[in-house]
């Protein structure tokens, strides 16, 4: 047997050098319900009409942390009357460490929303129980799949934009 032992804080150095990711909070940031009818809303047979609105942001808070909010618009309409409308903005701050800017950025805008949006799914339809309406129960959306679409479309206006640029004299 050794009587040598290894400190604690060597052990964990090694582990904290490389890339990491964690949630250090989720919190409901905003929330809005209207419904503009009131009680006529109630008294009328309705063929609704559901829009959704998404939108991401982000925030570096400092060198590690990140603020990401995830806000989502439903507007349920009937014709030309609002049966209601919600906005949740639901938020996270998570530590993001040891990856290049392109990564980040792919975590940023696909792992943590993905991480965000049963919490606002959950608002949504906590909310529109309370306000008497049938939930919505929406279903997971492809974080991945938008941000692939992001990138496609900045790279073509990118491109668009270099087309024109290119001017000979």
């Amino acid at each position: 047997m050794t009587d040598e032992t290894t400190p604690v804080s060597d052990v964990g150095e090694s582990e904290a050098a490389g890339p990491a990711f964690s949630v250090q909070r989720i919190y409901l940031k905003d929330l809005s319900f209207e419904t503009p009818m009131g009680a006529a809303a109630f008294q009328k047979q309705w063929q609704p009409k559901v829009n959704q609105d998404l939108n991401t942001k982000s925030t570096q808070i400092s060198e590690d942390l990140y603020e990401v909010g995830l806000r989502l618009t439903m507007t349920v309409t009937d014709g030309e009357d609002t049966i209601y409308l919600i906005e949740v903005e639901q938020a996270g701050l998570f530590v993001i460490k040891g990856l290049d800017p392109q990564q980040a950025a792919h975590v940023i805008n696909t792992t943590c929303p993905t991480i965000l949006f049963p919490y606002a799914r959950e608002a949504i339809d906590s909310v529109l129980t309370k306000g008497s309406f049938p939930a919505l129960m929406l279903p997971p959306i492809n974080f991945d799949a938008l941000f692939a679409s992001a990138l496609q479309q900045a790279e073509a206006k990118a491109a668009e934009q270099s087309k024109g640029d290119d001017t000979t004299h």
